[in-house]
């Protein structure tokens, strides 16, 4: 049973710090692009970066718990069942963030330089909730499943992780790799191996500095009400390492 275990948490770890490092290159260059409003961001990394942290987790990893992890250690652990029902309505959740990300990025592309503020923020949101999510798996849920699933069902979630029932499942596992060397490639330094982001013409430069003067503005609001805030501070832990 140990090696197959092993290999699982081994497995969902090591997808958790995939997501992880996305998360925390969008985060770092919405961050940049808020900072310098003048600079025109390569839209196309932040539309790549979104493709994965969504469909990764959407198209593999979430099914994957659901239909293994979670299943097996709720029929062996009753005690367990109201954690693996608040994790599986943070997945539902989670989309729901996905695509609230989506809708400001859409308004920071089409708006530029207007829009920074409102990207971060969602950047913020999306990053916050799903770190707290993997933190929550690996320090209360995978814990309960080492003491309480059998070997059988080790071996059927290692299976599962590993793309090995499901062919289908392992080429989307390729196409992502991909993705994710194309993200480094159109990332800029110290993110990725991509160009720097340019300054943008004089008078957008102008609408830029007005830009940035009133996101000031309204991040100062969102701190005097934090109703009005979209999204909570994120941590400044980084997400545990292994």
């Amino acid at each position: 049973m140990k090696d197959a275990m092993q290999k699982a948490i081994r497995i969902i770890r090591d997808e958790h710090r995939s997501i992880a490092a996305v998360l925390h290159a969008l985060k770092h260059l919405a961050d940049e692009a808020y900072g310098d409003a003048s600079l025109r961001p390569d839209f196309k990394v932040f539309r790549a970066m979104i493709r994965y942290i969504d469909e990764y987790p959407e198209r593999l990893h979430h099914p994957k718990e659901d239909a293994y992890l979670f299943d097996r250690l709720g029929k062996r652990a009753p005690q367990a069942q109201a954690l693996i029902d608040d994790l599986r309505a943070e997945h539902v959740r989670g989309v729901e963030l996905v695509r609230e990300l989506e809708r400001a990025l859409v308004f920071f592309e089409e708006g530029w330089p207007r829009g920074a503020y409102e990207f971060r923020a969602a950047v913020d949101a999306y990053s916050d909730f799903h770190w707290s999510h993997m933190r929550k798996e690996e320090n209360e849920l995978l814990p309960l499943a080492e003491a309480h699933c059998t070997e059988a069902d080790w071996e059927a979630i290692a299976a599962a992780f590993a793309g090995n029932t499901d062919p289908i499942a392992d080429l989307r596992e390729k196409d992502f790799a991909q993705l994710f060397s194309r993200i480094v490639t159109l990332a800029p330094a110290p993110i990725g191996l991509g160009e720097p982001w340019k300054k943008g013409a004089p008078a957008e430069r102008r609408s830029a500095r007005e830009a940035r003067a009133r996101g000031k503005v309204s991040a100062r609001s969102a701190r005097e009400d934090q109703n009005a805030t979209p999204c909570a501070a994120l941590r400044k832990a980084p997400f545990p390492s292994r």
